[in-house]
Order: structure tokens, then C-alpha cells, then sequence
């Protein structure tokens, strides 16, 4: 099994035994959060942007306005952290001390890039819009050479990374389980609503949910 850490940026030291450094747990966190934050420093104050993101391998892409001032900080520095977490509830112990949320979640550094590359560009660009709704690519007109030219897109090569993942249940107290006080674990999930259309022009009313929208629903 391939690891990605322990790295000196991104080793876990508070609860290690929720830490795990194979890229099959960080790849699969990565590839079901629906965002990611990337950082990087703006005129001397540490900056986060959430955004969309994309993974091949071991490189995250994220996409921006050309003039997006982080990606551009981030390009200049060379290096970069991108974070993203899944909320899977909430853990609750018989004392708020041991009450926690559950999560999975993923720090990485890595080494951020341009992409410039035409065929590169062109199947990450429409690999955003397939992350928004799968299958939405092929369902869209186009990409305008004036839109392609507003959008930059950074790939980012992981060069280490962890994730941590708390999960099953509560840590209490040997002492505290003896209390009448309930403790568990309350699931959560994301779940999609019923789609509303546009009906905004004389084309799009009452046309069918297509596929994509479909497809993620059925998530």
C-alpha cells in the first residue's frame, strides 16, 4: 500500500490513532468532499479559499478566475496546503469534554502548477463540470474561447498528506459510563432536494431532469 506520509507538514499528533497516511483513505476523502480549501499568504495574512476541486492520482486541481489572487500567491510561494473534510455526524459522550463531531478529513502540501496544457486543460475543465452533476459535460454547449481564456486552473502534486478519520463510539470515561446519561453517535449525510427548474426562457420550460441531474440524486 502507497503512502503519502508521515510528512513534517502534515503528521497527526493530536489523537494519532485517527491518523491514516495511505492514499487509498486520503484519495477516497478527497474524491467524496464536495470542496476543498486551499491556502496560501496575501500581503503577510494566511488566506483560505474553498473551491471546487478535481482528483487524478496524487493531484488535486482547483480552478479559478485568471486574476484570483490565492491561486496566484500559491503559484508564486511554490508550495501550497489543500484540506477537505466530510461531516458524518456527531459523537456524543456522557461529558462534552469527550463529545466530538464525526469526520474525515485530509491535509496535504504539494507543489502547485499552471495548467497550460490544451488536451490537460480540456478534460479537467470538463471533469469540474461532471463533479458538479455526473455526466453534466456532455449536456452543456461548449466551452467559449472567452471563457476558457478567464479560467485558471492549478494543479497541485501532493508531496505529503494525511487524513484523520473519528468515527464508532464515544471515548467516555471508564467512570462516566456508570451515569444515566445518554450517549451515541447521530449519522449524518448530504442529501440532495427535488431540483427546481430555471423556466427562465421559452426553451427550458418543461423540458425533463436530465441525466446528470438524475445520476445525482441517485447518489
Amino acid at each position: 500500500m502507497n503512502t503519502l506520509g508521515p510528512g513534517p507538514h502534515t503528521r497527526v499528533r493530536r489523537i494519532p490513532e485517527k491518523a491514516r497516511y495511505d492514499e487509498v483513505t486520503i484519495h477516497a476523502i478527497f474524491d467524496e468532499a464536495t470542496f476543498c480549501n486551499v491556502t496560501a499568504v496575501i500581503d503577510g495574512v494566511a488566506m483560505a479559499l474553498p473551491t471546487m476541486h478535481i482528483r487524478r492520482n496524487n493531484t488535486i486541481y482547483v480552478h479559478a478566475n485568471k486574476s484570483n489572487a490565492l491561486l496566484r500567491a500559491a503559484l508564486t510561494a511554490g508550495t501550497t496546503c489543500v484540506t477537505a473534510t466530510i461531516y458524518d455526524g456527531v459523537r456524543l459522550a456522557r461529558s462534552g469534554f469527550e463529545s466530538s463531531i464525526a469526520y474525515r478529513s485530509v491535509v496535504g502540501v504539494g507543489t502547485p502548477r499552471e495548467v497550460v496544457d490544451d488536451a490537460e486543460l480540456d478534460e479537467v475543465l470538463a471533469g469540474f463540470i461532471d463533479a458538479a452533476a455526473p455526466g453534466r459535460s456532455s449536456e452543456v454547449r461548449p466551452m467559449l474561447d472567452r471563457e476558457r481564456r478567464l479560467t485558471l486552473v492549478v494543479a497541485i502534486e501532493l508531496v505529503e498528506a494525511s487524513a484523520k478519520v473519528s468515527a464508532g463510539p464515544t471515548d467516555d470515561d471508564d467512570e462516566d459510563k456508570a451515569l444515566p446519561i445518554w450517549s451515541g453517535v447521530v449519522p449524518a449525510r448530504l442529501v440532495y432536494g427535488e431540483p427546481v427548474p430555471s423556466n427562465d426562457g421559452a426553451m427550458a420550460d418543461g423540458l425533463p431532469v436530465p441525466a446528470s441531474v438524475r445520476a445525482l440524486l441517485e447518489r
